[in-house]
């Protein structure tokens, strides 16, 4: 049986609507508040949350003690929160990630299948120039957070 192979794109309003297409966001949070509050956010595009699993980097993330609601620290469909006490252990994980991707390297990164009505694959072309970039603004979003003693929200 032969697959067709679907590359998402981001312009194309049908595949926003697929379940694979996944966008998320970190925001700046205070644990100790009584009500709900963000003083901050960063948006993490479809191409940037799918980036974040391709390499590796949520599963070194999870290295942190986050809290979640269903006990299973940072994943996808979930909020997790990292203490602002842990922000330091997450930027030495960014560091020993971003050196490991190689900026001239383009990938590409399988989303998900089907078998019917027809076989096909899902695929997301991974810009590691651009995602880098990303990688960068959260760094210094983290930094941030942990020089105002925020904490961590992510939405992924």
């Amino acid at each position: 049986m032969d697959t067709t192979h679907i590359f998402i794109d981001d312009e194309n309003p049908a595949h926003r609507e697929l379940s694979i297409y996944r966008t998320g966001e970190i925001n700046l949070v205070r644990l100790t508040d009584t009500e709900y509050a963000t003083y901050g956010t960063l948006s993490l595009s479809a191409h940037d949350h799918t980036a974040l699993f391709h390499f590796d980097i949520v599963e070194s993330l999870n290295r942190l003690p986050f809290i979640s609601e269903t006990g299973h620290g940072l994943d996808s469909w979930d909020e997790a929160f990292l203490h602002h006490g842990n922000i330091e252990g997450m930027l030495a994980i960014l560091e020993i990630c971003r050196n490991a991707v190689d900026p001239e390297k383009e990938e590409n990164a399988l989303l998900g299948w089907h078998d019917t009505p027809v076989a096909a694959a899902y695929w997301r072309r991974i810009d590691a120039k651009s995602f880098l970039r990303f990688l960068s603004e959260l760094n210094a979003f983290a930094e941030n957070a942990l020089k105002e003693r925020y904490d961590l929200e992510f939405i992924l």
